[in-house]
């Protein structure tokens, strides 16, 4: 809104200061700046608020080390960082700009969901929440919204740069887009550590057939579908530690925010020789308030915790960082970026597999860690939970620099 206020007050009486706010960095500054302030000032309130209401979390007796003291502590405090992102975007950002009304979307959508979840395990005391096949159906009905969207919608682009002659590469263009062909509509994506980078998943079909290129969508939208599932489930498992969830998410969207504003910009996307996609830049704004949000949440979150975000922030995240990941082209570094929840979602799945395998096959079943996902696994091994976070963050670092790393290494 200040965006569209300020445009104006530019264009009708150049009102000193107001073209700041054509610039994307420095909206994406005072994003961040105001969703700390949100998270950390009212965060405090909102968390009085859930204990008052009695939202605290029913703890499962696991066996685990100063598991006991955390229950009743408020639960549902991913409503902090959903107010603490959707606040600062509503202020600073473009709301026609495709790409955030996505993001609107699916925060929206995603917190429903969660929400809902927390709501029915406290308030009505049903310990499974949301039957799990309604949460997939939702998560399911998200990945169609964004599939089709990014596959449909008119605004969503990219541009190819011109293959040039040796006599144009040494003339100097006049005009910056000129080394870049019109936007057009594709299903391309990038490949991370390819020279040759490029992947089109309209490729999946056309080699039987050249003209199924307009079927690619048959294609896309699965793919999409099982991205925005995976991903909002991996940030569902990892949230079982004070502070993993929320730190490590705020490494991973930092990160998305730097190739976010890199796509957008068609000087450093053509130095970088990376896709070039007219209009994501202004997801930074965005990913700046959601990386704000998760930080001031993580004031009240970090051990010994006074406030766990529940479904209501676990699930937000994950589809955040999704659908971030799919409109920036670059789904295929998220089991890098998201190292952690992919490693969280991995232990788990080898551990229920491993297990019924076994018992099949020998009548007993049998445990490759001592209890998943992960970070479990080491609690039962006596390491305190917050070196456990600790690490995990550190490992989360360098996973960022590796994504980082892929703009130039190939």
């Amino acid at each position: 809104m200040l965006y569209y206020l300020f445009e104006f007050l530019e264009s009708e009486y150049q009102f000193p200061g107001a073209t700041l706010f054509q610039f994307i960095t420095f909206r994406a500054a005072m994003a961040i700046i105001l969703s700390l302030l949100i998270s950390t000032i009212y965060g405090k309130r909102i968390i009085r608020f859930l204990s008052r209401k009695q939202m605290g979390e029913s703890i499962r007796e696991l066996g685990l080390d100063g598991q006991s003291e955390k229950a009743g502590t408020p639960t549902m405090g991913g409503v902090i960082i959903i107010l603490a992102t959707l606040v600062p975007v509503l202020l600073f950002a473009k709301l026609d700009n495709i790409y955030v009304i996505l993001l609107i979307v699916t925060t929206l959508w995603m917190g429903v969901i969660g929400f809902t979840d927390d709501y029915l395990k406290i308030k009505k005391k049903n310990k499974e929440g949301l039957a799990g096949k309604f949460k997939v159906i939702g998560q399911v009905g998200l990945g169609i919204i964004v599939g089709c969207t990014m596959y449909f919608h008119e605004d969503i682009t990219i541009k190819e740069e011109k293959v040039k002659s040796e006599v144009e590469q040494v003339i100097i263009e006049v005009e910056e887009t000129s080394d870049f062909n019109p936007a057009i509509k594709s299903t391309k994506t990038t490949i991370p550590f390819f020279k040759n980078n490029e992947f089109d998943y309209s490729s999946l079909i056309t080699w039987i057939n050249p003209d199924l290129a307009k079927y690619a969508w048959l294609i896309f939208i699965p793919i999409v579908i099982f991205i925005v599932t995976a991903v909002s489930n991996g940030a569902n498992l990892t949230d079982g530690i004070d502070g993993l969830a929320a730190g490590s998410s705020a490494i991973m969207v930092l990160t998305l925010a730097l190739f976010a504003w890199v796509s957008g910009n068609i000087i450093f996307s053509d130095y970088l020789n990376v896709m070039y996609i007219p209009n994501s830049g202004e997801m930074t704004i965005y990913i700046a308030a959601f990386a704000g949000a998760l930080v001031g949440f993580l004031w009240y979150n970090t051990y010994p915790a006074q406030v766990f975000m529940g479904d209501t922030g676990s699930l937000t995240i994950g589809g955040i960082i999704a659908v971030i990941a799919i409109a920036i082209r670059k789904e295929f570094l998220i089991p890098i970026i998201c190292g952690i929840f992919f490693v969280e979602t991995l232990s788990v799945m080898i551990q229920v597999s491993w297990f019924k395998y076994t018992k099949k096959k020998h009548g007993e079943g049998r445990r490759i860690f001592l209890m998943s996902p992960l970070h479990h696994h080491y609690q039962k091994k006596g390491i305190h939970e917050s070196k456990i976070v600790s690490r995990f963050w550190i490992v989360g670092i360098v996973l960022a620099i590796i994504a980082v790393i892929t703009l130039k290494v190939r």
